[in-house]
């Protein structure tokens, strides 16, 4: 097996309006590509994170809710590098968004913090 990288990110929402604003106006990821599927009744929409990966936002009618807390096995979090994260906290803060203290990395000294979607999903900013 020979992976060059990630393709793509894929996360459903249960309101595709909330989430769309939320990952198009409040972290500025760009889209792509808009898609209403008639016969799911369901929305695809393609946003672009750095030119080289993509989220996939899906919305499905009567998707179960995901299990958080306490964390449950499966894909954990999605984590979005950022240059200076005081000033990315200090941002998601003005628009409501509540995020975490910032903790370090105890393995490579960077700083780090948590938020969530619309729909709980855990996001992470992670210092470069």
């Amino acid at each position: 097996m020979n992976i060059k990288s990630v393709h793509h990110i894929a996360i459903i929402c249960s309101n595709y309006n909330i989430s769309k604003h939320f990952y198009t106006e409040i972290l500025n990821l760009k889209i792509q590509r808009e898609t209403f599927r008639a016969d799911r009744n369901s929305y695809k929409l393609d946003l672009i994170v750095d030119n080289s990966c993509n989220i996939e936002l899906f919305s499905f009618e009567h998707a179960p809710k995901r299990i958080s807390n306490p964390e449950a096995c499966g894909l954990r979090h999605l984590a979005f590098e950022v240059e200076n994260i005081k000033k990315e906290i200090e941002y998601l803060n003005s628009k409501g968004i509540i995020t975490e203290e910032i903790r370090i990395d105890t393995l490579t000294g960077k700083k780090f913090t948590f938020f969530q979607d619309p729909d709980g999903l855990p996001l992470e900013l992670y210092e470069a």
